[in-house]
């Protein structure tokens, strides 16, 4: 009954409930030790008197907790950004072999070297029904750190969402860039064969290429490549461009089945859900081809990476019960430093209850101190991490702070508050006489 009233509940709701869940047992402490009592001047003045002791623990237990949810937060954008990245590719088909490997190679254009499908497999695929587009790719040169891809003129308007500044290639002399490649509308450019530091760059000496538009950002690493005419990929090879002679100049589909000089993948953008589950049966591992979900393929990637974010999550939380440690011992010295006035007080007649508030209160702006500045420093951190994850990837990784972090925080900042308890009681273990020859 319970469980369906909590499932029943909007994501909002359960999100807000667990963060309260966190934080009702510090507060029913407070409002017990604190109950009928004013500490707050005492504290102010604890605050005072050791500020560089204070400020020291409160860079830790920002720290500790900026670590903690950075990590998260970053894991999660990473996620989302990966899925992003594949979205535009429904269903791809291959030549049999690691899925990972073609994910790698045609989402995020990894150098592979893989098999290729010949005109026969292509002309299948391209007739199946249900195929809205079948795009073959084409790689292996290159222009400076872009890859240069050749492919047919309806992926780029897919890929992209129809938002091209300048235009289309209309010759198999023009191509299209993405947004974060450093080329102008009129460039002219001739492609090296090969990529990085093996890269041939005289290979293609009387090949030039002019850039007729550029793609809007889409946060994938296509926005670093170059796209050309698939044909333009086999002719600068020396192989037949797909078409009959007959044809002149023509790009794109369809194409000579006999003149399909093979490409090792081709991405189909099927017609509905139920075409693409039709097509992915109907061409996986059977007749030289194989058919991947690109989605399902990263819900196995981020299955290792859940595995490596537990690991993570581990380090974080054996780093914060460390700090909270440390903390915890900190104020333990920190309350020997003024148990001269924690006795006078019981001296004159204060209230036991009294002196563990005044500790216990003093705890508690330090740790709530820190814990709110950990979340500041958390989303800066992961902000940073962000865009060196972007530059190195070249997928767009945006991690902000949510509801997975803010709890982490409040278990945090829970955890230490009624563990703070324990310095606060252990001083009233000390005789007042004690205390006051101190």
């Amino acid at each position: 009954m319970l469980a369906d009233l909590w499932y029943d509940l909007p994501p909002l709701a359960q999100d807000l409930a667990v963060t309260l869940a966190w934080l009702v047992p510090p507060a029913v402490l407070a409002a017990i030790v604190l109950r009928g009592f004013a500490p707050g001047p005492l504290v102010r003045a604890l605050l005072g008197r050791f500020r560089g002791a204070n400020a020291i623990f409160v860079a830790l237990i920002a720290i500790s907790v900026a670590m903690g949810i950075g990590l998260t937060a970053q894991e999660r954008g990473l996620r989302r950004g990966m899925a992003t990245a594949a979205d535009k590719f429904d269903l791809v088909v291959s030549a049999p072999g690691s899925e990972m490997t073609m994910l790698l190679a045609t989402v995020f254009l990894q150098p592979s070297d893989v098999a290729l499908l010949d005109g026969a497999a292509f002309d299948r695929i391209a007739r199946a029904e249900g195929v809205g587009i079948a795009a073959p790719l084409a790689y292996g040169d290159s222009h400076g750190t872009a890859p240069v891809v050749g492919t047919i003129a309806a992926f780029v308007t897919h890929l992209s969402g129809g938002r091209i500044e300048g235009r289309l290639w209309r010759t198999s002399h023009e191509a299209v860039v993405g947004a974060a490649v450093p080329l102008a509308i009129g460039d002219r450019f001739t492609p090296a064969h090969g990529q990085g530091e093996a890269a041939d760059h005289d290979a293609h000496d009387e090949d030039h290429l002019t850039v007729t538009g550029r793609m809007a950002a889409t946060g994938t690493p296509w926005d670093r490549a170059i796209l050309v005419p698939v044909e333009t990929v086999w002719e600068v090879h020396g192989l037949a461009n797909g078409h009959r002679p007959d044809e002149g100049d023509r790009l794109g589909p369809p194409f000579d089945p006999a003149r399909f000089p093979g490409t090792p993948a081709v991405v189909v953008q099927a017609s509905g859900l139920a075409a693409a589950y039709r097509l992915r049966a109907e061409f996986a591992r059977g007749e030289g081809t194989m058919a991947f979900f690109p989605g399902t393929v990263l819900s196995e990637l981020y299955r290792v990476m859940g595995d490596v974010r537990q690991a993570m999550s581990l380090m974080a939380a054996v780093s914060q019960a460390l700090v909270a440690a440390a903390v915890l011992l900190g104020l333990g010295i920190l309350t020997r430093l003024f148990a001269r006035q924690a006795a006078m007080l019981r001296a004159l007649g204060a209230p036991r209850r009294f002196v563990v508030a005044v500790i216990w209160s003093y705890g508690a702006v330090l740790l709530a101190a820190g814990t709110v500045l950990g979340l500041g420093l958390g989303r800066g951190a992961a902000a940073v991490l962000s865009r060196i994850v972007t530059a190195r990837t070249d997928v767009l990784v945006e991690a902000g702070l949510g509801w997975p972090e803010v709890q982490l925080a409040a278990a945090f900042l829970s955890v230490t508050l009624l563990a703070s308890l324990v310095p606060a009681l252990a001083i009233l273990r000390q005789p007042v006489a004690a205390g006051l020859r101190a």
